[in-house]
């Protein structure tokens, strides 16, 4: 799912193409992509886009008149800009991927996702309580400091894998860059809340700032001015989220990790959890008392003959 970088990222890209441009028309051929019956979609074409912003993993697209087109992309969705010459054809949407197109003078812009579960969602909403009505309320961690930090954290005695992705209490951050800020700052995404030390939740601060601050940065000089089109949640550079199995680039231990659902949780063993394995629970299930808790007797059960 993209989250705060990408989304920065994707609205710098915005901008520069589309502010102070009109909305020509909205064409939506995924009949579950629209999720708001009032205002009608009707409404936004002819209007000029005045603002963007973003809202959480939304981007926010302010038009004319208080309306805003508010985009979740969710895992799947991507986006893709493709400029037109002066009275040349529209570029087609194709389904089953293709979503909707959102069509200005100088160009489209193409909404996609892969994938069969539609999970991306576009409402049209009226005015800043418009707005407020689809903000799930996390704290933005750039713009708040460690006081408000540390109760919103907290506020519950959630993993802290739960509690960096919980929309509610921290804006932007989702499973990639979660895993990423864990281990910058050298904490178990199964540590709980409410056990952390204060200078534990101080480093945890600072390393969601310094590595959304990072990421975001890479991503704009990648884009280099040009729409971007390599989102992802695996990327080049990664020290831990999606390198299963590869050597952590700090202490050359073997990336482990915990399935769940559609999800994996990525991590050092030796840098976050004192060398101790977490169990993934398919394999906990199955293996029952012989799941592995260290490193050491993770080598050894993978070491023996079959």
């Amino acid at each position: 799912m993209p989250e705060l970088p990408d989304i920065t990222v994707y609205i710098e890209a915005l901008k520069t193409r589309i502010l102070g441009q009109t909305l020509e028309a909205v064409r939506i051929v995924s009949p579950f992509l629209l999720r708001t019956a009032k205002p009608p979609l009707a409404d936004v074409s002819g209007k000029k886009v005045i603002q963007l912003r973003r809202l959480g993993k939304r981007i926010c697209i302010g038009l004319e008149d208080d309306l805003w087109l508010v985009l979740h992309l969710m895992i799947a969705g991507r986006l893709h800009w493709r400029a037109i010459a002066p009275h040349a054809a529209r570029p087609k949407i194709s389904p089953p991927r293709g979503l909707a197109a959102f069509d200005f003078p100088n160009g489209s812009l193409l909404w996609t996702e892969a994938g069969s579960k539609k999970r991306a969602s576009l409402h049209v909403v009226s005015g800043e309580d418009g707005l407020r009505s689809l903000d799930p309320g996390g704290l933005e961690v750039h713009d708040t400091n460690l006081d408000r930090f540390t109760t919103a954290l907290l506020s519950a005695n959630h993993t802290l894998k739960r509690a960096l992705t919980d929309p509610r209490l921290f804006s932007g951050i989702g499973n990639a860059y979660s895993d990423e800020i864990l281990f910058e700052a050298k904490l178990s995404p199964l540590a709980l809340t409410q056990k952390l030390s204060a200078p534990e939740i101080k480093r945890l601060f600072e390393a969601i700032r310094a590595n959304l601050t990072h990421w975001t940065d890479r991503l704009r000089s990648e884009s280099a001015g040009k729409f971007p089109e390599k989102v992802t949640a695996f990327r080049e550079g990664m020290a831990v989220h999606g390198r299963y199995k590869q050597p952590c680039p700090r202490c050359h231990s073997k990336i482990q990790r915990i399935r769940y659902a559609s999800n994996e949780t990525n991590y050092c063993p030796t840098c976050q959890t004192a060398g101790k394995l977490l169990a993934d629970r398919a394999l906990s299930r199955l293996l029952r008392d012989d799941w592995p808790r260290s490193l050491d007797e993770l080598e050894l059960l993978t070491s023996k003959p079959k």
